[in-house]
């Protein structure tokens, strides 16, 4: 199992539900090699074999190298494409290096690591990729444009590579809501308003809608699940 972004954060968390449903879980991450290697501890102490792989997603023909390094240490059956540009800016105060950055991060490296997937999947094998999506994905968003414009596009990637792939892998999503506040800040006080659940979720939500998808039924391709209390709703 490849989790991009598994260092931190959601992503962490997502590679740790893997660990603890048994899988063997490669820890992709950019800067944060400490946290990383923490990772790499704690996923072992679950009795499951773990690696730290470094590649910056930016690049992508580092991406798909990402692909092809974590198939030579064994068999790949799932990919989580979770690393992501999160930025708060507006389209007014979003330069062409923001839009350049954000989509090869946010679109562009799950597309050729989808593909590099396919390609290194072993013959007769069913694979599982799940990205991780926002419920912006569904809703026209100025405050953090560049981020919801990728990724509406990968929701729109998510169902095309549903046929693309097929029969041998199946693809679907996770769009997230109100989980955790953005990395160094304080959640604001106006992040439920909306929120027909009217809380916040837990990362346990997201681990079980995760393991749903790469242990159930492989019949379930081109699904995008909402994780986000009912917010994609209003």
């Amino acid at each position: 199992m490849l989790v991009t972004g598994a260092a931190r954060r959601v992503g962490r968390a997502l590679a740790r539900a893997s660990a603890i449903a048994g899988a063997d879980v490669v820890i992709h991450y950019h800067r944060a090699a400490e946290e990383a290697a923490q990772a790499r501890q704690e996923f072992e102490a679950l009795g499951t074999q773990a690696w730290t792989l470094q590649a910056d997603l930016e690049d992508p023909q580092e991406a798909a190298r990402l692909v092809e390094r974590a198939s030579a240490l064994g068999p790949l059956y799932g990919l989580v494409n979770s690393a992501a540009l999160f930025e708060s800016r507006p389209m007014q105060a979003t330069a062409s290096s923001d839009w350049a950055r954000t989509l090869a991060i946010n679109l562009t490296a799950p597309f050729v690591m989808a593909q590099a997937f396919a390609a290194h999947l072993l013959p007769s094998a069913q694979g599982r990729v799940v990205n991780i999506l926002d419920w912006r994905a569904l809703r026209p968003d100025n405050t953090h444009f560049a981020y919801s414009i990728t990724k509406a596009a990968l929701a729109a990637m998510t169902r095309s590579l549903a046929l693309a792939l097929a029969p041998a892998v199946s693809v679907n999503g996770v769009a997230l809501g109100a989980i955790l506040p953005p990395a160094g800040e304080a959640a604001g006080p106006d992040v439920l308003v909306g929120v027909p659940a009217q809380r916040w979720g837990s990362l346990s939500e997201v681990e079980e809608a995760l393991v749903f998808l790469l242990t159930g039924p492989a019949y379930i391709t081109g699904e995008i699940i909402h994780v986000d209390g009912g917010r994609h709703l209003v």
